[in-house]
């Protein structure tokens, strides 16, 4: 027995005990009821200021260099959003949970917008200055200063470093071998050499190289994805009706051959929600970490909040349906007999003939490459919650690269499985923290929504309209008059 299936047969049964606890009879309900709760509570922020998250998305840092720009942090979250869950989450959640599980990774898309931006407005009100001046936080801060209770921080922390730092990135790893294997017959054990090699230099860059190589890579291959995915659309055009169609049914369990109404909508509910948190991470507590480390623009939480609530729409709502419509149309579902990448690279093929495949591969390559690089940086502002040092940093960079090498050998069901519980256990614990914060972000949104409303055009938070925080923020961030905040050269 080789190590790779060592790994495989103790792994198993734990992560199976805590995907059928946690999926099974806890977050397949509590995921969408919060995010109704805040869509609700919000005015359904997601569609008031849907403008804002377009106008919000600036390339420079106004007049705090403290933080990285908004752009820079959307690329980041979309880095590890838009990857394998949009190119391979939408396959296995289509084979398992058939076409009716895009629609509910739709409503746990739309309602997670309002999730989305809860977590990331939190992440930033309640973010420090690290020791070099540069803004650190996520939900670990908000656990610690908004609720007084490190301790869940710290549990939150952990469970992030095992879920971006290591079992992710084996995710990544896995599917990008699966796609050049079904392309070019390269051996996993090549991929894994050259995916280690590359990502190396980047994580050992630490999250502002992150930051700068996402910024370059993800727009490009967004748009070069989605050009190709509008023209199988347009081009047939005339069968996305019946597409849409059978997707509804399907998520009621109206298409269902076998298991009757009630078995299809359960499996095509539980599937659509877990790969729609992977897809998307709204609520997981992922991407508030590279929101806290923004400077917002106008400087408001709220304005970054906005921004990371359109992340999701852009992951969900737009790259995952295209995927879907493109495998649904064309036949492969029903025919090819693939999971995963090797489902979409042959929907591909149908589409666009032998370099389908190929183009797949590519696509998924970048995709999940800047993945890997987004999961280390919220892994990186975990440990740095911790109080780990350098050698802390050394052994995250080593295990994440070790991971990305295992994940290039391992089965695709106990790497995916393995993601499922990790995640679960994130989202968990950060979902417990933002409802019970959530009396302090309907607060902001009221006074972002009085700003824009009384014609402030760039809304500033003062922190003295929110006295009950007391020394739960940093006041010196949050003033109603512009500052400067000294920034220190990192060697």
């Amino acid at each position: 027995m080789d190590l790779v299936q060592l790994i495989e047969n103790v792994l198993s049964p734990i992560v199976g005990g805590i995907n059928g606890v946690l999926w099974n009879y806890l977050l397949v309900g509590v995921l969408p009821l919060v995010g109704i709760w805040f869509s609700v509570r919000l005015g359904f922020i997601q569609f008031r200021r849907f403008p804002k998250m377009i106008s919000g998305l600036v390339r420079g840092t106004g007049d705090d260099d403290a933080g990285i720009s908004p752009l820079q942090s959307l690329c980041t979250s979309l880095a590890s959003r838009v990857g394998t869950g949009n190119l391979v989450g939408v396959a296995i959640a289509l084979t398992v949970g058939g076409p009716g599980a895009m629609f509910w990774m739709w409503v746990v898309a739309f309602f997670g917008m309002a999730t989305a931006y809860v977590e990331s407005a939190l992440a930033q009100l309640y973010k420090r200055r690290d020791a070099v001046g540069h803004y650190r936080g996520g939900p670990a801060l908000y656990m610690a200063y908004g609720l007084r209770k490190p301790w869940l921080g710290a549990i939150f922390s952990v469970c992030l470093i095992l879920a971006f730092g290591f079992v992710f990135s084996a995710v990544q790893a896995n599917s990008i071998s699966e796609a050049v294997t079904g392309a070019w017959g390269i051996h996993p054990g090549w991929t894994a050499a050259v995916l280690v090699a590359l990502s190396a230099p980047v994580i050992f860059g630490g999250l502002r190289r992150v930051a700068k190589m996402s910024e370059l890579i993800i727009p490009v291959m967004a748009l070069a994805y989605l050009a190709l995915a509008a023209w199988v659309i347009v081009s047939n055009i005339t069968e996305v009706p019946a597409m849409l169609s059978l997707i509804v049914r399907s998520a009621f369990g109206l298409d269902q051959a076998a298991g009757g109404v009630l078995g299809g909508l359960a499996v095509a509910l539980l599937n659509g929600v877990k790969r729609g948190l992977f897809s998307n991470e709204a609520g997981m507590g992922s991407a508030p970490n590279i929101a806290a480390s923004a400077t917002p623009v106008p400087h408001h939480p709220a304005s970054q909040g906005l921004v990371q609530s359109f992340g999701v729409f852009v992951d969900t709502l737009v790259i995952c349906t295209a995927t879907a419509l493109m495998i649904l149309m064309s036949g492969a579902l029903d025919t090819a007999g693939g999971d995963g990448a090797v489902l979409t690279q042959q929907a591909m093929a149908v589409h666009f003939g032998d370099w389908g495949p190929t183009f797949i591969a590519v696509v998924l390559f970048f995709f999940a490459g800047t993945s890997i690089f987004g999961n280390y940086a919220y892994a990186e502002s975990a440990v740095m919650f911790l109080r780990g040092g350098r050698i802390s940093i050394l052994l995250l960079r080593l295990g994440s690269l070790a991971m990305v090498a295992w994940g290039a050998f391992a089965k695709l069901d106990i790497v995916w499985d393995t993601a499922d519980a990790a995640m679960g256990m994130m989202a968990t614990v950060n979902l417990i923290a933002v409802v019970l914060l959530s009396g302090v972000a309907i607060k902001l949104t009221r006074d972002y929504d009085r700003k824009i409303r009384g014609g402030d055009a760039s809304p500033r938070l003062d922190a003295a309209d929110f006295p009950e925080l007391g020394d739960a923020i940093d006041r010196s961030i949050w003033t109603a008059e512009k500052t400067v905040a000294p920034v220190a050269k990192q060697t």
